[in-house]
């Protein structure tokens, strides 16, 4: 292997997977896909499929959905071990973020969405990207800050990285498409991307199974695994279900919620087996 794979990758051993949705808005078929494709793809290869709930979205998160979550994966036949929930695991982003900073490669930021937009960002492969209006301009330290990625300085620390899909193949990290991504909120004391990658390092997953909308996160996540010395795991990024408009389901525009489909009776076994057909069809 090259390009700062050989000492990290994972052994080939049992494959452990995970399911971590935030408890934020009710499950839909979308998210049940990606547990029933996490939870085969374990199942298989005689490994683990994990639980784990990621609950640190502020006033958003909504505990009594946790408990929804675990009785509609038993719905549809699914069985995991369940891993500790986010909001246990504060202190570890805290000390990853402070070893980032106290190594210079994440610098403060007070822009919100407006000033990005006013100051011209260009779009990316996930929204717009950072113009690194204060990585110029330090802010002052009296306003609450946001710390993002150097993503300069990281590479240059890291030379060429490469990452595995099981799908695409082996892809080398271009965090051109990116930018400087936050890693600690202004309220929070880490963002998905610095937390999924130290929760998923914790919890022994060696197989990142997620929807392909967030396949170019993981040039970030493996980006954070080089620098904090993290195992590098492998990806599996599958299709994303879409609606009658061609739109991926998601929370934030009603899809039907797998609650409503469980209590009004319908077998979630069948629907998963459903479901399995159409990953299939897909050709994933």
């Amino acid at each position: 292997m090259c390009c700062g794979m050989a000492h990290t990758m994972q052994d080939r051993g049992p494959i452990v997977t995970r399911f971590a949705p935030s408890p934020n808005g009710r499950l839909h078929l979308g998210h049940a896909l990606s547990a029933i494709i996490a939870h085969d793809l374990a199942k298989a290869g005689g490994g683990k499929f994990l639980l784990r709930i990621e609950d640190i979205d502020g006033p958003r998160s909504r505990l009594e959905l946790a408990d929804e979550f675990r009785r509609d994966l038993a719905w549809l036949g699914l069985e995991w071990d369940e891993m500790p929930a986010q909001s246990t695991r504060l202190a570890s982003y805290t000390a990853a973020a402070e070893a980032l900073r106290a190594r210079g490669f994440i610098y403060p930021c007070i822009c919100t969405r407006k000033a990005i937009e006013d100051a011209g960002a260009r779009q990316g492969s996930d929204g717009l990207i950072y113009p690194g209006t204060c990585k110029r301009t330090p802010p002052d330290p009296l306003h609450p800050v946001a710390w993002r990625l150097d993503t300069e300085r990281a590479l240059a620390e890291t030379g060429p990285l490469v990452w595995e899909d099981a799908l695409a193949g082996p892809q080398v990290v271009d965090l051109s498409g990116l930018g400087d991504v936050v890693l600690v909120r202004k309220d929070l004391p880490a963002s998905y991307h610095l937390a999924v990658t130290l929760d998923d390092a914790a919890d022994g997953v060696t197989l990142v199974t997620r929807g392909a909308d967030l396949f170019a996160a993981s040039h970030v996540h493996r980006t954070l695994q080089a620098l904090l010395s993290l195992p590098v795991p492998r990806w599996h990024h599958h299709p994303l279900l879409v609606d009658e408009n061609g739109e991926k389901l998601a929370k934030r525009r009603g899809s039907p919620a797998l609650a409503e489909r469980r209590l009004a009776g319908e077998d979630g076994r069948m629907l998963a087996e459903q479901l399995r057909l159409q990953h299939l069809r897909l050709g994933t």
